[in-house]
């Protein structure tokens, strides 16, 4: 080897982490700017049925928005999870091969679900019902439209996420101005869901990949020894929320579900960051356990420190925010939510600091670990979401969520850590005794 090619090779050695950051940051400014889109549809969507509708029709549309969130966490746990943790960074044949049985497992599952909705709907009735069922028609696009945004960011193309979501947003606007003409949730519901099938459908226009219905049962066989453990561990966290949320109804009324919702949407910008994140940390944390499995842990506490300080921050602007100002975003809804900022801020910083956990060990694919963590997680969440509800009403729910969620971070990290040193002993070969 000659010292000229010796030299160019250093050359090369030397740029290469430089460059292999400035992909990373560019994956994760990709994931933050799709969910930036997606979060504002969602926050434009809350205010506008928040100041359309009032506290307790908008407790109804949360209740609808809670219950979409359930069957999401079953779409991500069984479709799009297994795809991000073993499909980012293939080979685009692979990848396009995975996300053709992944997205038709995603409409497969709106589609069952939806069902269900829509009868339950139609039973229930009443103010709760219609909402219920217009969400069960809606709910097809719905999942497919979320399944081709994870099945981009596995593929490291975030651009095509963000567009997906623009045009989304772009939808929703004559959609929105129709629905509050008719002045009812389930017209709402409807601009909303409607919106996302449009997106849905240009995803498809966008991967140039047709949904595989017939695929999806193949799908859930084939990673069934992730998909299972997913499903459970995203429908305890979804599961909760929800079991929160109908408790709180029960105990308080409906009104407070729209408080709650309330506090959500006034922490929607921070909210944004974190959920943009999530949608490629899993797939960064994988990359840095083939690179650089030492690096994992340090990648880890860099993500959920920064969010939980980024939380803080938020909440203590939203402290110095005018009566007016917030009377103007949320309407009547702003002085029931205003008494809880100051727990949801301590919730989603404690949610913020534990998702850095959270994805480290599904890239270890540790997960039966992250499962343990969801079950204790979720119980913790509901016990003192409602135990807070039956002692101090709804501030006394917050509060109670609030110490659940910092309770379990802890527990995430210590799983974490674990994991961390399981893999780190199963990679290196014991010492060999003469």
């Amino acid at each position: 080897m000659t010292p000229m090619t010796t030299g160019r090779q250093k050359t090369t050695a030397a740029a290469a982490p430089p460059t292999a950051r400035r992909a990373v940051v560019g994956r994760l400014s990709w994931g933050l700017a799709d969910q930036a889109a997606s979060s504002a549809t969602n926050f434009a969507v809350g205010i506008y049925v928040a100041r359309s509708l009032g506290l307790t029709a908008f407790g109804v549309f949360s209740l609808a928005w809670v219950t979409y969130g359930v069957v999401l966490s079953v779409s991500r746990g069984l479709a799009t999870d297994p795809l991000v943790v073993r499909f980012s960074g293939v080979s685009e044949a692979s990848w396009r091969g995975a996300v053709a049985r992944s997205s038709g497992t995603a409409l497969g599952a709106g589609a069952v679900i939806g069902a269900v909705c829509l009868v339950v709907g139609t039973a229930l009735g009443g103010s709760v019902g219609p909402a219920f069922a217009c969400l069960g028609v809606m709910l097809p696009g719905l999942l497919l439209q979320d399944a081709w945004r994870y099945s981009f960011f596995a593929a490291g193309t975030g651009r095509k996420a963000f567009v997906n979501d623009v045009v989304w947003g772009v939808a929703l606007v004559p959609a929105m101005v129709v629905a509050a003409r008719v002045g009812s949730v389930a017209a709402f519901v409807l601009a909303w869901g409607g919106s996302a099938a449009v997106a849905a459908v240009y995803g498809c226009f966008q991967s140039g990949i047709r949904p595989q219905l017939t695929g999806a049962r193949a799908w859930v066989r084939e990673h069934r020894d992730l998909g299972y453990r997913y499903l459970v561990e995203n429908t305890c966290l979804s599961g909760a929320s929800q079991l929160r949320a109908y408790g709180l109804g029960a105990i308080v009324g409906v009104g407070a579900v729209g408080a709650v919702r309330g506090a959500e949407l006034l922490l929607g910008p921070f909210l944004a960051v974190l959920m943009g994140l999530s949608l490629v940390t899993v797939a960064e944390a994988a990359r840095v356990l083939r690179r650089a499995p030492h690096r994992l842990g340090r990648f880890c506490l860099l993500l959920g420190g920064g969010q939980a300080a980024a939380a803080l921050l938020w909440g203590a602007a939203l402290l110095l925010m005018p009566d007016r100002v917030g009377e103007l975003v949320l309407g009547d809804v702003w002085h029931s939510a205003a008494q809880l900022i100051v727990p949801a801020t301590l919730g989603v910083a404690g949610a913020g600091l534990g998702t850095g956990a959270a994805a480290g060990l599904r890239a270890l694919a540790a997960a039966r670990r992250s499962l343990r963590c969801q079950l204790f997680a979720s119980a913790c969440y509901v016990i003192g979401g409602l135990g807070g509800a039956a002692a101090a009403g709804t501030v006394g729910s917050a509060w109670g969520v609030a110490a659940a969620t910092v309770c379990s971070s802890a527990v995430w990290w210590l799983q974490l850590r674990s994991a961390l040193r399981e893999h780190h002993h199963n990679s290196v070969p014991e010492a060999r005794t003469p």
